[in-house]
């Protein structure tokens, strides 16, 4: 009998896989026009993230890699999704654009590790992946702290 724990992994992998061939027909990013498409834009990628991040300990091989470029990929954005004053309908503080340098130092940290996470991934070190998305998961978490009310 297969364990909800694997079903549940089974099926984030499956959506993976059906993501990163969206996002190949897709075109590259483009930045939010608007103050809400970016609020918009971020509430999605925050979301990916964190359904991401809650499941992809447990997996290995071409899953793990390719979670784990899904969520640099959406680092490499994020700084993009938060143009000043866009704080209509979210939960970013001000604080954001007070002290850009912090926040931009947090997401680069997430950027970082995220790297490192897939360059893991990618050479088979399960444990060395699990380490980084812990460093990850850490960065979200002292992001949302310091400037998310």
């Amino acid at each position: 009998m297969i364990s909800t724990r694997k079903i549940s992994a089974l099926a984030i992998s499956a959506l993976l896989v059906l993501g990163l061939a969206g996002a190949a027909a897709q075109e590259a990013f483009t930045p939010p026009s608007t103050p809400e498409e970016a609020v918009r834009m971020r509430v999605a990628t925050m979301r990916e993230n964190g359904a991401l991040l809650r499941t992809a300990g447990m997996l290995t091989g071409a899953e793990a890699v390719a979670a784990a470029r899904t969520i640099l990929d959406n680092y490499a954005e994020l700084p993009d999704l938060f143009p000043e004053g866009s704080t209509a309908g979210s939960d970013a503080l001000p604080t954001i654009w007070q002290d850009w340098a912090s926040f931009a130092a947090i997401i680069e940290a997430g950027r970082s590790a995220a790297e490192a996470a897939l360059a893991a991934a990618e050479a088979g070190d399960i444990a060395g992946y699990n380490s980084e998305l812990g460093t990850v998961m850490r960065t979200c978490g002292q992001c949302h702290q310091q400037f998310r009310s």
